[in-house]
């Protein structure tokens, strides 16, 4: 696979884990909004596999669910199914 293909699937797989993550916070979408100054639908681009964080989102977003950032990327994601060809 090419890097963009295993990115994808990688964003994807990303998306549902902090859809989860923020589900276990604060319920629904709109409790961001109401409970911190955080731009809800900045944060709903990466729950849609959308959007590439940068290091300073994933610690914003962690700041944001209380968590250490490296819980943010605890999922399974199998690097030799989706191998990025060289």
């Amino acid at each position: 696979m090419d890097s963009k293909e295993v990115l994808e699937i990688y964003m994807k797989e990303f998306a549902q884990h902090l859809s989860r993550l923020r589900e276990q916070k604060f319920k629904t979408m709109d409790n961001i909004a109401t409970n911190s100054s955080y731009d809800a639908s900045n944060y709903n681009k990466y729950e849609k596999g959308k959007g590439n964080p940068t290091l300073e989102t994933i610690l914003k977003i962690a700041s944001l669910l209380e968590i250490p950032p490296k819980e943010l990327f605890n999922f399974d994601f199998d690097i030799r199914k989706h191998r990025i060809k060289m």
